[in-house]
């Protein structure tokens, strides 16, 4: 179960203080209001995310940090009295009432402002009076105000609110069109006279009312008028004159536009779920075409590498092995036993056909989740060219064998002992062998690197399934970690020639330093180490869609299912992309390539992460996380509607659970 109390702690720290709050009282007003009590108990659990939530009457109530930033920007004493409109669950009053003497609130949804005020009384917040009613006409017979914070966006400053601000007050009131919404901070320096400050880009609901949006409430939709007006060139139409079409994905030329990323000694091609066929056809025909047309031998993935040894040694035309389950068994089987994905291993073993042995690409696994298959893959090697440092490794290992088909209870026993059992042999095993690497490598180097590589993912792993219960932070940053160090170590082995592309979530292979990911969560990913170690010889490439169909799972180890996708949301880079009424293109990002473009998606906005589960019913607080997309790709491929994966094989053996939210 979820500590409430805990999590409010880090949403302070990691939410609001790391981005620039820096008002004690507004901290710790924060730290004091339970936020889970302003929201339904279905969303309870979601209650201390970086992003608002869903209430009653198709209202939100706002993200911790925007009602920090806004009360913050108020520069409020506590001898204050504050009006707020658009109340909603009354979230934002309560963090007023523990700095200001009085709060006075308004809401037009006369249910909203009846269950806020129960609440807030339940609660002890007494100081807090709310009422139904039109915002935008403000609280006459309480004005006038030290301060107005106005929680939803209207097209321009209400006449009222202003003329009921005590001189030296200030107004904080979003303005402008959905979409594009500036935080104003108004100030009151005479009479007649005000002051005006632009805070930046904000996200909110409509303020509906007299003196801003009229609703139309002849239908059963809400339906917003907006007011007419005189605007530059928007954004998705930015972004149709900045893209490149795209020609179908089974034309010969489709891959031609992605040969301005040849030179790269990386190229990272994303996906935004693990089940879209478009996706994976998509990276076959740019990968077939780095591999045949320059020099690209290597094919990393997202994948664990046992699994993927095997189908490597179908690719490279080597001998099958015998023993062993096949690959990719475990859940879940369609992300690499699909047919699309089938199609493309044909390819890779038919290019490969023509080329001497040396020179063949591979396809190799960067996860680090075969334990148990890992540690059997070592050892068979160490049986072979060193029986001795077999048996040296068999006992080193043996710490982790009860634990080898089920590593994280390894993770749960380790924690609970308070101390790793197993680090220390695992490491010594990898030290070991590594250096023997000059001996080992001369009787076959192809082996030594598919055992060393195991080693190593033993050791990762050993490490992961402990850390998994610290935090996600720190799992995800080690499971990241070790696909780059195996990413670099295949590179590393094939020469400073070698070339690679890495098929991987955008999670994986976006920047993350440009991400709620790495800007809350403290997460490292692959993509962000490449950026680091290959600056402009990484190629960062993400992929989108707007909607159709998509194979996922409702939970970890749970029947394969084909859902339809709910269309982007509208504050979303993919509402951008399907409104620019482009099917399918490339967008090019970098500096110097589209710079207007690239200016005007600099500002975060949210974007979706599907990845083996998919929760429609949740999905804005389960598949959104806030990016700022130029910063964390190099290029952005479109899809507007997609398909789902064709499995080959839905039958699946347990596999171990993903720390990651989505099962990335």
């Amino acid at each position: 179960m979820l500590d409430h109390a805990d999590a409010r702690e880090r949403m302070v720290a990691r939410q609001i203080a790391s981005r620039g709050v820096r008002n004690e009282r507004v901290l710790d007003a924060m730290r004091q209001v339970p936020r889970e009590m302003f929201v339904s108990e279905a969303m309870q659990e979601f209650a201390y995310e970086d992003s608002p939530l869903p209430i009653e009457a198709g209202q939100t109530i706002s993200q911790p940090f925007i009602v920090a930033a806004m009360i913050e920007a108020a520069g409020l004493d506590p001898g204050d009295r504050v009006l707020e409109i658009g109340a909603g669950s009354g979230y934002a009053a309560a963090v007023l009432s523990r700095i200001v003497s009085r709060v006075f609130a308004i809401e037009r949804h006369a249910n909203l402002a009846t269950t806020a005020a129960a609440r807030l009384k339940a609660l002890g917040y007494d100081n807090v009076d709310v009422r139904p009613g039109d915002g935008t006409l403000g609280w006459a017979d309480e004005a006038p105000f030290d301060a107005i914070i106005v929680s939803a966006g209207g097209p321009s400053i209400p006449h009222a609110l202003q003329e009921q601000l005590e001189l030296g007050g200030r107004l904080l009131i979003p303005v402008g069109p959905s979409g594009d919404q500036r935080l104003l901070k108004i100030t009151r320096v005479s009479a007649t006279h005000f002051e005006e400050d632009d805070l930046g880009g904000v996200a909110f609901v409509p303020l509906i009312g007299a003196h801003a949006w009229q609703e139309d409430s002849d239908t059963d939709e809400r339906v917003i008028r907006f007011r007419p007006t005189t605007l530059p060139k928007s954004l998705p139409q930015k972004i149709a004159a900045a893209a490149e079409e795209l020609p179908d994905i089974e034309d010969p030329t489709f891959a031609e536009a992605f040969d301005r990323f040849a030179s790269a000694r990386v190229v990272l091609l994303g996906e935004a779920s693990h089940g879209t066929c478009e996706f994976y056809r998509a990276r076959a025909a740019i990968t077939r075409r780095l591999v045949e047309r320059h020099d690209f031998s290597i094919v990393g993935a997202e994948a664990d590498w046992p699994d993927a040894a095997a189908y490597d040694r179908f690719v490279r035309h080597r001998p099958t092995l015998t023993s062993g389950e096949k690959p990719f068994q475990r859940f879940p089987t369609w992300m690499w036993r699909n047919a699309e994905f089938a199609a493309f291993l044909n390819d890779l073993r038919a290019i490969n056909a023509t080329r001497p042995d040396g020179e063949r690409a591979g396809f190799y696994g960067l996860d680090l989740y075969s334990l148990s298959a890992s540690i059997r893959a070592v050892l068979d090697y160490l049986d072979k060219v060193d029986p001795d440092a077999a048996e040296v490794a068999r006992q080193r290992y043996g710490c982790l064998s009860p634990w080898a088909n089920e590593p994280q209870a390894y993770g749960r026993m380790a924690i609970s002992k308070g101390y790793a059992f197993c680090e220390a042999g695992v490491l010594k095993t990898l030290t070991a062998l590594l250096e023997k690497e000059l001996a080992y490598s001369v009787q076959d180097g192809e082996s030594f690197l598919d055992a060393s590589a195991n080693a190593r993912l033993v050791k990762n792993a050993e490490a992961y399934y402990r850390a998994m219960y610290y935090g996600a932070a720190e799992s995800w940053n080690l499971r990241d970690t070790h696909m780059f160090e195996t990413l670099c170590a295949i590179l590393d082995a094939k020469g400073p020639n070698a070339k690679a592309v890495v098929w991987a979530h955008n999670s994986h292979i976006g920047n993350a330093a440009a991400t709620e990911m790495g800007q809350v969560r403290d997460e490292i990913n692959l993509g962000q180490l490449c950026r680091a170690r290959f600056g402009d010889e990484a190629a960062l490439i993400g992929f989108g869609m707007h909607t159709g169909t998509v194979a996922c799972a409702d939970d970890w180890d749970e029947p394969m299912r084909v859902k339809a996708l709910r269309p982007s949301l509208p504050d979303s880079y993919e509402r951008l992309a399907h409104d620019s009424g482009k099917g399918r293109f490339l967008l090019d990002v970098r500096q110097g390539q589209r710079d207007e473009v690239r200016k005007a998606l600099l500002a975060p906005r949210l974007e979706r992460f599907i990845g083996v589960i998919y929760r429609p019913e949740t999905e804005r607080w389960s598949h959104y996380s806030s990016c700022s997309l130029p910063e964390q790709f190099d290029a952005y491929v479109w899809f507007d509607e997609t398909k789902a994966v064709t499995p080959l094989d839905t039958t699946t053996g347990h596999g171990a659970e993903d720390t990651y939210p989505f099962g990335l």
